[in-house]
């Protein structure tokens, strides 16, 4: 199996600080489970673990889903992975689960598809924060509204996606009848990486099956009451198409929590920012300063208020995650110090039980 086909190009090797003498052969990581990864290596596929020595003590990147590795390969059992090899583009979101971190969701892809159905699921406030998340991801965001066989006119949505989405291509389709997908050929080449992002019910699993031609995930039932499903896709997954096209799926994400998106803001809202320089001074805080170019044009109607107010507040939402994680680590150090005071404390007999 040639490694270069899953996206893999030979100079990731070439920056590499190894210690002397130690070597390893490229995977890349098509799917975690816990402890856990499935690989993709020149022998075909296998299954790695962690190398403990080199991943807990901190100096290693823990790998996720379209990762490139190095590997001590075993034939006959689990392999070890001792190096994640660096990434140009990843995406990861605050840790919904444990109230602090980072989690990652996927490395190594080229595209975005961020995807929303035409019926209820349709909502330009979350397509602002994925289209966000995938700008500051350092991949092509592109939005994918599914199901356009359901609904009859969707001109409306249209409109309102372009006017969250500067500058970001936008495709209406449907798995069930093929419409719109001859539009997505662009992207869809070999060795090429697109992750499907969207909630619980948006048809990732269906149009997986229908770039791939055949029948390659299942597909669970909708709720009538709110058009929504369950979530097919357990784990985050990458995908090799006959066409050599990779994709990796996620599961849907009941939330999306905002984590360092300072490039993605910009990206995302470049319309917004592009009045910050234009304004009379410098530090100007776009409040009650004279001569604000934002505040100028919000009264033109140039700048939509709605899209200023979004702005400002995927902004307070990035930082108050930054300030709670601040919060939670500075927590975490001093109840770790409490009870190393009190072991010690114990330890030379001045706390009787």
């Amino acid at each position: 199996m040639n490694l270069i086909d899953y996206g893999f190009i030979p100079s990731m090797l070439y920056s590499l600080d190894l210690p002397q003498g130690e070597t390893g052969l490229p995977a890349r990581v098509s799917a975690v489970h816990k402890e856990r990864y499935e690989l993709v290596c020149e022998y075909g596929d296998c299954f790695g673990r962690l190398k403990s020595s080199k991943y807990f003590d901190g100096s290693e990147e823990f790998p996720t889903t379209g990762d490139f590795v190095l590997i001590n390969y075993n034939e006959s059992g689990d392999s070890k992975i001792i190096k994640t090899l660096p990434r140009k583009s990843f995406f990861s979101r605050r840790n919904p689960t444990r109230g602090r971190g980072e989690q990652a969701v996927a490395a190594n892809f080229d595209y975005v598809f961020i995807m929303q159905s035409l019926n209820l699921d349709f909502n330009p406030n979350r397509l602002e924060r994925y289209i966000t998340l995938a700008w500051q991801s350092g991949a092509i965001p592109v939005i994918i509204l599914t199901k356009s066989d359901l609904v009859e006119d969707f001109s409306e949505q249209i409109r309102e996606a372009k006017g969250v989405a500067s500058g970001v291509e936008i495709f209406a389709v449907s798995a069930f009848s093929g419409a719109g997908l001859d539009l997505l050929t662009d992207y869809l080449k070999p060795r090429k990486t697109i992750v499907f992002l969207g909630s619980s019910g948006v048809g990732k699993s269906s149009l997986v099956n229908s770039l791939a031609g055949k029948e390659i995930m299942a597909i669970n039932e909708i709720r009538e009451d709110d058009s929504r499903g369950r979530h097919t896709t357990t784990h985050r997954q990458l995908i090799m198409l006959d066409s050599g096209v990779m994709i990796i799926d996620t599961p849907g994400m009941r939330e999306l929590g905002m984590w360092d998106v300072s490039k993605g803001l910009g990206e995302a809202f470049c319309d917004v920012e592009q009045y910050f320089g234009s304004c009379k001074y410098k530090n100007c805080k776009h409040e009650t300063e004279p001569g604000c170019a934002v505040k100028a044009a919000i009264q033109s109607g140039e700048l939509p208020l709605e899209r200023w107010n979004s702005y400002n507040n995927l902004k307070q939402e990035a930082k108050f995650s930054d300030d709670k994680e601040a919060f939670m680590l500075r927590k975490q150090q001093t109840q770790k110090e409490i009870s190393k005071r009190i072991k010690q404390i114990k330890k030379s007999g001045g706390i009787k039980k």
